[in-house]
């Protein structure tokens, strides 16, 4: 029924994609029983790991229920929570997609904040910064602080959905952000525009200028996509080495 699975998407990213599309697709209707674990792994090429993960997913985004005894039996179809933990991140094409999102919610909440920031929020968001600084300094990827920054902008708008939408996404698109960051360390002068870019965004907050701040946030994340979009193939064939894992976890 399935072909082997490979390549640097994680495998259980692709087992759950795969078992995602025969569900929304029709091929798996309400009520029919997915094959049984040993199948999956003989027909996948995969482990018995591999595919209880994938499948902890689906049950995850209410598309199967497990059976005690009897077997894994497909849901009902009803409006479902938004998931992007089981979408993949490690290809050129998904990444770029993620920047995209990225572009449009960080320029909204960067024009936001300076507007809305208090001394407070100012400070926490330039001891953010200045911990990217270290972080890189260190030899670190500075993807963790990266990520602590663009949350404390989104925290002073005072908006509680931004809040939760930037933290989520932010979560989710770890893998991305994680890969844009390992492309801009491949360069000197990438790592230093990227330092300028982020005081950029900062300067504007903090200077009140809302349209400047979200000029300079879109800015930000058009270069990245030019950066990525000059990454060789090379760099790409070796996603896997980065260890991508969208789970939301630290």
């Amino acid at each position: 029924m399935f072909s082997k699975v490979s390549g640097p998407v994680r495998l259980a990213d692709q087992v759950a994609a795969i078992l995602s599309e025969e569900i929304e697709s029709g091929r798996l209707a309400e009520g029919d029983q997915l094959p049984t674990e040993v199948a999956l792994v003989k027909q996948l090429g995969v482990s018995r790991t591999v595919v209880r993960e994938a499948l902890s997913r689906l049950r995850n985004a209410g598309l199967v229920e497990p059976r005690q005894g009897l077997g894994v039996f497909v849901l009902p179809r009803r409006t479902r929570p938004l998931d992007l933990e089981a979408e993949t991140a490690d290809t050129k094409a998904r990444v770029l997609q993620i920047v995209e999102v990225r572009r449009a919610m960080d320029g909204e909440a960067a024009c936001l904040a300076a507007i809305r920031a208090t001394p407070r929020d100012l400070a926490r968001m330039r001891q953010a910064l200045d911990a990217i600084d270290s972080a890189v300094a260190a030899g670190g990827d500075g993807v963790e602080e990266d990520l602590a920054f663009h949350r404390s902008i989104a925290e002073s708008t005072g908006n509680a959905v931004m809040v939760s939408t930037v933290r989520y996404l932010g979560e989710v698109m770890r893998g991305g952000i994680r890969i844009t960051r390992a492309n801009e360390a491949r360069r000197d002068d990438f790592i230093e525009a990227v330092r300028q870019e982020h005081h950029a965004i900062l300067a504007a907050i903090e200077a009140g200028d809302a349209e400047g701040a979200r000029a300079a946030a879109r800015r930000h994340m058009e270069h990245a996509a030019s950066r990525l979009q000059d990454a060789d193939d090379g760099f790409w064939n070796r996603a896997e080495d980065l260890d991508v894992d969208l789970d939301p976890t630290p």
